[in-house]
C-alpha cells in the first residue's frame, strides 16, 4: 500500500469528537501513515498531547496561531518553551502572521511570531507556518531568523514567492485547494515544483477537496489530493507519496519505518 503523510490536521476539533476512531480508521484504510497535528492556542496543547498518546500515527506540535492570540499570549509563548522541554513535539506550530481579518492585533501577531520562531530554534525544531495576507512580510520574518526549517502551510503565494521559500529550504504544503480547477496559479505551481520541498496536508476539518465541497475534511481525503497532483504532474501516484512521505520524516523527523 502506499503510504502517505498529512503534514496539518486539527483533529482535536470537537467536529471529530463523535466519530475520531471511525476517521482514523478510515484514514489508515486510505494509506495515511502518519498525520501531524498542530496545536492553536495554549489551552490545546493538554488535548493535542493526549490524542496523539491515543492514536501511535498521530505527532504532536505546539504554538500560538495568530487568530488566537489572547492579551497574555507574551506569557503563553514562555510557557511554550516550558512545554517543549517536558513534552516531545515534531514541531512548532500552528504559528504565524493573519492580516486578512479586520481587527486583529498585527504587532502582537508579529512579536509572537517572532518570539516562538525563536522558541524553534532553540529547540531545533522545524515550524508549521500559517500566512494569510501576510506572505511577503512571513517570508521576510523567517529569512531574518536563520538556522530554521519548516513548512507554509496551505500555501497560496505565487511561483516568486514559493521559490523564496524554497531559496530557504522551506516546504509548501497542499491540499484541498489545489484540486479546484479554478486554482490556476497554484495547481501551476503545484504541477513544475521540486518535489523535494512538498508536503501533503488536508487542514481537517477544513479546505475539503473539490470532490468534497462544503464537508468536513478529513486526513483520508489527503489521497484525493495526491491523486490530483499526481495528474497535474503527470506522474505515478507512488512516486509523489513516497517523495512527499520522505520529505515529511526528514522534516518532522519521525522514524523511518513504515507504519
Amino acid at each position: 500500500m502506499i503510504n502517505i503523510v498529512d503534514s496539518h490536521a486539527h483533529l482535536d476539533d470537537s467536529r471529530f469528537r463523535p466519530d475520531l476512531d471511525v476517521v482514523m480508521a478510515r484514514a489508515t484504510e486510505a494509506g495515511i501513515a502518519h498525520v501531524v497535528i498542530p496545536a492553536t492556542d495554549r489551552s490545546s496543547w493538554a488535548s493535542v498531547r493526549e490524542l496523539c498518546g491515543n492514536y501511535p500515527q498521530t505527532h504532536p506540535a505546539y504554538g500560538l496561531h495568530p487568530m488566537f492570540l489572547a492579551e497574555d499570549a507574551p506569557t503563553h509563548v514562555d510557557t511554550l518553551s516550558s512545554w517543549l522541554d517536558d513534552h516531545h513535539a515534531v514541531a512548532v506550530g500552528e504559528i504565524g502572521l493573519d492580516f486578512h481579518v479586520e481587527g486583529v492585533d498585527h504587532d502582537l501577531q508579529r512579536r509572537i511570531l517572532t518570539r516562538q520562531l525563536d522558541v524553534a530554534r532553540e529547540h531545533g525544531l522545524p515550524v508549521i507556518v500559517h500566512a494569510r495576507g501576510a506572505l511577503e512580510e512571513t517570508i521576510l520574518t523567517l529569512r531574518r531568523t536563520p538556522g530554521l526549517r519548516g513548512v507554509v502551510h496551505s500555501f497560496s503565494g505565487s511561483e516568486q514567492q514559493a521559490r523564496h521559500l524554497w531559496d530557504i529550504g522551506f516546504c509548501l504544503g497542499i491540499g484541498g485547494p489545489a484540486t479546484y480547477e479554478r486554482a490556476r496559479r497554484l495547481r501551476r505551481i503545484v504541477s513544475h515544483m521540486p518535489l523535494d520541498f512538498l508536503l501533503l496536508e488536508s487542514d481537517a476539518p477544513d479546505q475539503p477537496d473539490a470532490a468534497h465541497r462544503g464537508q468536513r475534511n478529513e486526513p483520508a481525503r489527503v489521497a484525493d489530493v495526491l491523486r490530483c497532483i499526481a495528474g497535474l504532474r503527470d506522474e505515478p501516484e507512488a512516486d509523489i507519496a513516497a517523495a512527499t512521505t520522505a520529505n515529511a520524516r526528514r522534516l518532522f523527523g519521525f522514524g523511518q519505518q513504515d507504519t
